[in-house]
């Protein structure tokens, strides 16, 4: 029998949390080679991965539903909208800091499980996907807030701010534009996110 998305959620999460409980207080440099380490990013990056792949389903349902689909069509709108990308500025491989880029990976995740919400509201017939979208992403943020704990990384904290409040939007168009940027901002920041961990884990 096939596993409830929701079960598999809390699978994947579960995979995540128990390797990092030996690793506490030990330079990142350390842990290279530390099998446990390498299991971390391993499931860190399927787990990512996977949740791509349901913001790349969601994209897909805006194209479909609204024949919204193409990013280079849609810039003059998106100029007035204020849908900002979180930042990840510390996980790009010329200034890649650890501590920093796992507390951008952090924050940006809770930034866009609140965005989530407008994409929400513009599909509520899929309500099931995005609900686990963001249950994915928020497990995440905490798992690595946790983790990053356990290892005795110092944590940075971004304000908010940085990247404003959600936006409101005049009208069902602008909402439906909103919502195909609010995805494609998303896949955006896993993508980033991703080939952090990715140079993590052959760090």
């Amino acid at each position: 029998a096939a596993v409830p998305p929701g079960v598999l959620a809390l699978l994947l999460v579960a995979l995540l949390w128990a390797p990092w409980r030996a690793l506490h207080g030990a330079p990142l440099a350390e842990l290279s080679g530390d099998q446990d380490f390498q299991l971390f990013l391993h499931n860190n990056l399927e787990f990512t991965r996977k949740i791509k792949g349901d913001v790349a389903a969601l994209q897909r349902v805006v194209c479909d539903t609204f024949q919204l689909c193409k990013e280079e069509e849609l810039q003059l709108v998106r100029e007035h909208l204020g849908v900002a990308q979180a930042p990840l500025e510390q996980c790009h491989r010329r200034t890649f800091q650890a501590e920093a880029c796992f507390s951008q990976i952090r924050d940006g995740l809770r930034t866009y499980h609140d965005s989530l919400a407008t994409v929400l509201e513009l599909l509520p017939g899929h309500a099931s996907l995005v609900e686990t979208l963001q249950l994915d992403a928020a497990n995440l943020s905490s798992n690595i807030q946790q983790q990053m704990e356990d290892l005795g990384l110092a944590t940075v904290t971004y304000p908010a701010e940085d990247w404003g409040p959600l936006p409101t939007f005049s009208s069902s168009f602008h909402h439906q534009v909103g919502s195909f940027f609010i995805l494609e901002n998303f896949q955006r920041f896993l993508e980033t996110a991703y080939r952090a961990l990715r140079h993590l884990a052959h760090f």
